[in-house]
């Protein structure tokens, strides 16, 4: 059972409904702690202009999947998903965002913490606005310690009917405490679903079919159609036909490069008559780790859906496949077990990796890993402040120093006064070591690189802070 859906049974969600007379349902659930495709046709991020995939930000990968991904200065992920309406000219648009803690402003609130937000949503179509609608919420936690979750422990979601066609969407997420304010506007082909049509597939944790259209189905979404490899069973996707026979059955398939079927199996969809609904499972352990396509279409192929679905290591960390994340961790383990890992067959990679999650969390008792949280952003920052011509920050001499040991206690420069000085020394002390590194640039176009004694003396640390 995933992780989230069994807590469920022993801690309450708390919700927090928002009346409209715009919206079927609105709601802000505080996620519990986790105990460890291509775009859909017509969808098109808009607005920040063309994101180049960067598999150190999953944020990036989400825009570029077609989902609603900001990362600065309010991070969020989202997604549009579409159920039938009460009638063929009224369809139902499911938003869902997800926000971490941590990018809201909390204050003290009794023995606790608050937070509030503020939800904006606008449906244009040229230069008129169709639909509007703002939803403010509460979050609240029972400690500060909460407050700088990084994982998704908020989840936002919207009914809202429309009339199919063609819409400019545009969502803008306020925080209260901060006025800080992240907006992103996306392309929306609103299908209309009448006979012999299949909804959306919607990712969820958890989920109680309806059995009418004049009903909402129970769903609490998984807006980032995201599950952890090593942690979660299965992935869960809610899905609805209309005007199929009785027990109709879905070909479900999962894609991944090229459009290569990598896993597939036929369910039957429902018993109802006009309305057929049924939460269908996707076993992880087969599906491997990275970015999917999961399609469902009638057997008579009457009708195909897709919907993205992203296999990854973590909330926040590189969505890899399993050979790239093990490149990431060359730094993080020691040599003799990212064997281990990279030995284990298909079949136990999900056992082995789960095996690892464990033994190396440095605080089993808090919700993520640590570790592996600051190495990965170790890592970023090591792209960012010491890319070289041709290699990647990380891969550079400073770049593996720094995602290896950390931040050095003390810099001295050599040579500063000019830069193009053939020669310059920086000298890196870390004092819990008692080293000293000195990389030289020795061709004056800042190329630094460690000298054999400090190679030498670097190598030796790193293999037994890696043990």
């Amino acid at each position: 059972m995933h992780a989230f859906a069994s807590l469920l049974s022993r801690r309450a969600l708390l919700v927090l409904l928002a009346g409209s007379a715009l919206a079927g349902s609105a709601g802000c659930y505080r996620r519990p702690r986790p105990e460890v495709g291509d775009a859909p046709v017509g969808e098109q991020p808009r607005g920040r202009g063309t994101r180049t995939p960067n598999p150190l930000d999953p944020t990036a990968v989400y825009a570029q999947a077609g989902l609603l991904a900001e990362s600065d200065p309010i991070p969020f992920v989202g997604n549009v998903r579409y159920l039938a309406g009460r009638s063929p000219d009224s369809t139902l648009v499911f938003l869902t965002l997800s926000l971490a803690n941590r990018a809201l402003t909390f204050a003290g609130e009794g023995d606790g913490q608050q937070a509030k937000y503020q939800v904006t949503v606008d449906f244009r179509q040229g230069s008129t606005t169709v639909k509007h609608f703002d939803s403010r919420e509460v979050v609240r936690v029972g400690s500060f310690r909460e407050t700088s979750r990084s994982d998704e422990s908020v989840i936002f979601q919207q009914f809202i009917p429309a009339a199919p066609g063609q819409y400019v969407l545009a969502v803008a997420v306020r925080d209260e405490g901060s006025a800080r304010n992240g907006q992103h506007e996306m392309l929306l082909a609103i299908p209309r679903l009448a006979t012999r049509a299949l909804s959306s597939p919607i990712p969820v944790y958890q989920a109680s079919p309806r059995t009418t259209t004049d009903s909402l189905p129970e769903l609490i979404a998984n807006p980032r159609a995201t599950v952890i490899f090593g942690r979660d069973s299965v992935a869960r996707l809610y899905i609805e036909g209309y005007g199929l026979a009785p027990n109709t059955p879905v070909v479900l398939a999962a894609l991944g490069d090229r459009n290569a079927v990598i896993w597939r199996d036929t369910v039957p969809l429902g018993v109802g008559g006009a309305l057929q609904a049924n939460v269908l499972t996707i076993p992880v352990s087969q599906l491997g780790v990275g970015r999917l396509t999961i399609a469902a279409s009638t057997q008579d192929g009457a009708d195909t859906v897709r919907t993205p679905l992203f296999v990854t290591f973590g909330d926040e960390w590189a969505i890899a496949s399993f050979d790239e994340m093990l490149n990431y961790l060359r730094y993080f383990v020691s040599p003799s077990r990212l064997a281990e890992l990279r030995g284990a067959s298909p079949e136990t990679r999900a056992a082995v990796w789960g095996a690892f999650y464990k033994q190396s969390d440095p605080d089993p008792a808090t919700p993520e890993h640590e570790g592996l949280r600051d190495y990965f952003n170790r890592l970023q920052q090591a792209n960012e402040r010491f890319r070289e011509e041709g290699t990647p920050g990380w891969l550079s001499d400073r770049g593996r120093v720094f995602v290896t040991l950390g931040e050095p206690d003390q810099v001295l420069e050599q040579g500063e006064s000019n830069m193009s000085q053939r020669g310059r020394a920086q000298i890196w002390a870390y004092a819990q070591y008692r080293l000293q590194l000195v990389f030289v640039d020795q061709t004056g176009f800042g190329r630094w690189r460690l000298t054999s004694s400090s190679e030498n003396d670097f190598i030796t640390v790193a293999n037994r802070e890696r043990r």
